[in-house]
């Protein structure tokens, strides 16, 4: 396996074991759109806590991904997400965060 069908076996297993619900297909569409930053053990993953890091998901993914107006309902989606993710959890892989998102605002079809 290559190291991408690698991180896309870890993503599928994290949300096998959280039961969030995403499609396969989605999980690869959005990881492949990540590029290199999947293989990076920092920006692979997204801190709940640390407010530069829910900015750059509201900036770089909901707004300019995603074309989403910015408005308090993207940072409630993203705390929505971080939360059923679990508080505890360390490993918020990025592709997931980013997936649940999509599912979210209705954007599958962007990665599929």
């Amino acid at each position: 396996m290559s190291k991408f069908d690698d991180n896309v076996e870890l993503y599928k297993a994290q949300n096998a074991e959280l039961g969030l619900g995403l499609s396969e297909a989605l999980i690869a569409g959005v990881a492949k759109a990540l590029g290199p930053s999947i293989y990076n053990a920092d920006s692979s993953k997204v801190s709940g806590t640390d407010q530069k890091e829910r900015d750059t998901v509201k900036n770089n993914f909901l707004i300019k991904k995603l074309g989403l107006k910015d408005g308090p309902e993207l940072d409630a989606a993203i705390s929505e997400v971080l939360e059923k993710m679990g508080t505890g959890n360390k490993s918020k892989y990025r592709a997931n965060v980013y997936a649940l998102l999509a599912k979210k605002f209705g954007k599958e079809s962007m990665f599929v």
